[in-house]
């Protein structure tokens, strides 16, 4: 069996080559590496060309068109029997691809995806994001979960197809505000079957900063709703809690400037849920200063998203523009 991994790169020239390091330490060693630089002014070329001799590996530079295209463009020109995508900002464990082959050949999947975790040389920062995407207390809880509400849909930072499912469905027809989904539910209905492969995880870097993580997020709860307007039965109702949990944080905190009493019973909530996340992070990470951070994380994670699922949901759904 043989592996194209494909990593769409937009000017992140040290991202990737902290990726193709991890590359070189896998104990499975058929497969092929294609970075696939869209349109970056700061390109990693050189970055590329320095791992030659230890991977198999082609770079391509291609106009700016956005991760979804260019993964396509990587498929073109893939030779293998399944393709994998990776987002330039992961760490992969050595034994991955062996893990993954070892799942193939026992469980026939068409496509699948992985978790994602931290790395141990990741910033409390960054702990805390991974924490805040995958705790069981936010909605980071249904990705990468074995207990996943409906079908499930592998993420574009660790998901594979088989060169089959590329002939048969094609390849992305959305760029990017979830565009992931979008593909995975069209692998979905040619009856293909789709699975999570839960030892394959990757250590996702995320975002370095809570700023960038804000915007990050806001552009996943817009995301959903251009989800819904090509799959209308995709819209689940724990897509709306985020909406759900900013409007209560918006009302609570409206009452404590204006009638305090009326506010008890949300502050009371609130309270008891950030105690739950930071005792629960702590557990998770044994930090009290990555726990207290993942408060911070969580908070973001929610309102960002339910803010862009807001602004999307009124101006196209209500508003129909």
């Amino acid at each position: 069996m043989f592996f194209s991994i494909i990593i769409p790169l937009y000017n992140r020239p040290q991202e990737i080559k902290e990726l193709l390091s991890t590359l070189c330490r896998q104990t499975y060693t058929q497969f092929e590496v294609l970075v696939i630089e869209d349109g970056s002014v700061n390109d990693a070329k050189d970055i590329v060309a320095s791992f030659e001799n230890e991977l198999d590996v082609r770079y391509f530079y291609k106009e700016n068109s956005g991760q979804g295209f260019s993964r396509n463009y990587g498929f073109e020109r893939a030779k293998g029997d399944y393709f994998i995508i990776f987002d330039s900002d992961i760490l992969v464990p050595s034994d991955y691809l062996e893990i993954v082959y070892n799942y193939l050949f026992e469980h026939q999947l068409d496509a699948f995806g992985g978790p994602d975790a931290a790395h141990d040389s990741f910033t409390p920062v960054q702990k805390a994001i991974s924490y805040a995407m995958t705790s069981p207390f936010t909605t980071g809880g249904i990705r990468g979960n074995k207990k996943h509400i409906g079908q499930f849909h592998p993420r574009s930072f660790n998901m594979g197809i088989s060169r089959e499912v590329y002939e048969q469905v094609g390849g992305f027809i959305l760029t990017r505000l979830g565009e992931d989904i979008e593909y995975s539910i069209r692998i979905h209905e040619k009856g293909f079957k789709i699975g999570l492969i839960p030892a394959a995880k990757v250590y996702h870097k995320r975002r370095t900063s809570f700023k960038q993580f804000y915007k990050q997020l806001h552009f996943f709860g817009r995301a959903r709703i251009n989800i819904y307007k090509h799959f209308p039965s995709e819209l689940k109702a724990v897509h709306f809690f985020p909406a759900i949990f900013t409007l209560g944080l918006g009302f609570t905190l409206l009452c404590n400037i204006l009638y305090r009493p009326l506010a008890y019973v949300g502050n009371f909530f609130l309270g008891l849920y950030f105690l739950l996340i930071f005792f629960h992070a702590l557990q998770v990470n044994k930090s009290i200063k990555i726990a207290f951070l993942s408060v911070i994380a969580s908070f973001i994670q929610l309102t960002a998203y339910g803010l862009g699922f807001i602004q999307d949901f009124t101006k196209r759904v209500i508003l129909k523009k």
